[in-house]
């Protein structure tokens, strides 16, 4: 679901969704350029990063991103080895590039991970490493984390191999065209065999009792001709599959740092009690019963989210997805080690151009293959980052959310008083719009516009799942507000 706004260049309200996209820097205290010496730390590192002895340029890496990516962390080779598997994943060695406790190491811990805006995006590392000499682009030669995982006929782990070395890039593809070629047909073994090795590898998911919210995301982009786009979009099932990749990867990890009690895990614990309880009730009162013993990522996985209702269930599974956090340790393991999402013990990192963790996770497991002992700048440096990552992730949130909430009031500031279909992401239980009406109350919630692809608050009283129509009563580019009426 698209919709195009008018040409900034061209109208007096994109003019004020430009100014006010730009200023979204300013408000939410962004990181600006770059400080000179920690650019001049980076031009050095580049100029001197050292390659390894190890050269693997033979294997024909390709990367899978969305259209516009440079900052490109992640190379994939797939090959058969008899009844199973071979991969390869090449992780950009951006620590060859980021001197500990220097100065561009201290900025990318102020920074914390890469922002997007629309039409631009606040890096985490300067643009000569994360868009340049760290990024796996095409044709150049690359120092690379590569990941070796030796597979059986079910995709399972049997080992796992991490050196350093030299790689090279064949490709730079995007999901849709390599969603085409899987399709038609006409894709090349190696990406044939992703679509083999990750169903086998959600379907493990599946067993061990992981879950995903399968929710339409809302994406803003915006062309050449300075045209915004609002989208809401479901992944791709190449995306899911080259997902699985990145999820071994950091379970991989994972297991690594517990055998080697040090480390930093990605942690989420499983729905309490209570969270438990409401999900149930609520699905109840949508007409789907989330039946006891079935584990929640199967109900999940049951819903059909084209359906009002069970679209409603989906987004109120996001009560369950609290939580989330990074668990560092040096000595015994945590004893809270699982994301229970994935249900299993799991590390970020696959996006070391992206996110600060990475780096770290990275060399830790380098360090642990190798038998070597982990450098005593990483040692100090685990601790500090679950804090830094987590005021990261927070800022990161707020940007997207921001970015997001201004356009959907850029899309719909001359529409007020109009009417439009929607469906009711959340709203009031029968009894309370019974109670709200007695005592001449006004409930509200959020809903779906089913054209543009908004998201918005509303006021009146509707449950949840139900087919509605709103009037736009409110939208305002400057404060970021949209807010419907139900009727």
């Amino acid at each position: 679901m698209v919709h195009k706004l008018i040409d900034v260049k061209t109208s007096a309200r994109q003019s004020r969704l430009a100014a006010a996209l730009e200023g979204l820097a300013e408000t939410l205290e962004l990181p600006s350029r770059y400080p000179e010496d920690a650019l001049a730390e980076a031009r050095a590192a580049v100029e001197q990063v050292a390659f390894s002895d190890i050269d693997l340029t033979r294997i024909d890496f390709v990367t899978i991103d969305p259209p516009t990516s440079t900052d490109l962390d992640q190379a994939v080779h797939l090959e058969r080895d008899g009844h199973g598997y071979t991969i390869r994943y090449a992780i950009a060695d951006v620590p060859a590039f980021v001197a500990l406790d220097g100065t561009l190491d201290a900025e990318t811990r102020r920074r914390g991970q890469t922002l997007y805006l629309p039409g631009r995006r606040i890096p985490l590392h300067p643009e000569v490493i994360s868009e340049d000499a760290g990024s796996l682009l095409p044709g150049r030669r690359r120092s690379a984390y590569v990941w070796t995982f030796h597979l059986d006929a079910a995709a399972a782990v049997r080992r796992t191999e991490l050196v350093r070395a030299v790689v090279s890039s064949r490709a730079k593809l995007d999901y849709a065209g390599v969603q085409t070629a899987i399709d038609e047909g006409t894709a090349s073994v190696s990406l044939a065999l992703l679509k083999e090795v990750g169903i086998k590898r959600i379907e493990a998911e599946r067993r061990r009792g992981g879950a995903s919210l399968r929710i339409p995301e809302q994406e803003v982009e915006v062309d050449d001709a300075g045209v915004y786009r609002l989208e809401a979009r479901a992944p791709l099932p190449v995306e899911d599959w080259n997902a699985q990749i990145s999820l071994m990867t950091g379970m991989e990890a994972a297991r690594i740092m517990l055998e080697g009690r040090i480390g930093i895990l990605r942690t989420m614990p499983a729905p309490d009690e209570h969270s438990s309880t409401a999900f149930r009730q609520e699905a109840a009162s949508l007409g789907t019963p989330w039946e006891p013993g079935v584990p929640y990522g199967e109900f999940l996985r049951s819903l059909d989210v084209a359906q009002p209702r069970q679209l409603a269930i989906m987004h109120a599974a996001t009560s369950l997805f609290r939580g989330a956090g990074y668990t560092a340790f040096a000595g015994d393991p945590p004893r809270e080690r699982t994301q229970a999402a994935i249900a299993a013990p799991y590390a970020h990192t696959t996006a070391p151009l992206r996110r600060l963790v990475d780096r770290f996770v990275l060399v830790v497991c380098e360090h642990l293959v190798r038998g070597a002992p982990v450098p005593e700048g990483i040692r100090r440096a685990l601790p500090l980052l679950p804090d830094l990552m987590q005021a990261s992730n927070q800022v990161a949130g707020n940007v997207e959310r921001a970015a997001i909430d201004t356009v959907e009031a850029a899309l719909l500031v001359d529409r007020i008083g109009e009417t439009f279909e929607a469906v009711t992401l959340n709203g009031a239980s029968p009894g309370q719009i019974a109670t709200a009406r007695e005592n001449g109350n006004i409930p509200g919630g959020r809903l779906q516009l089913l054209d543009p692809a908004v998201n918005a608050r509303f006021e009146g009283t509707a449950e949840a799942g139900e087919r509605v129509r709103a009037e736009l009563i409110e939208a305002d580019i400057d404060k970021r507000t949209v807010l419907f009426r139900i009727l």
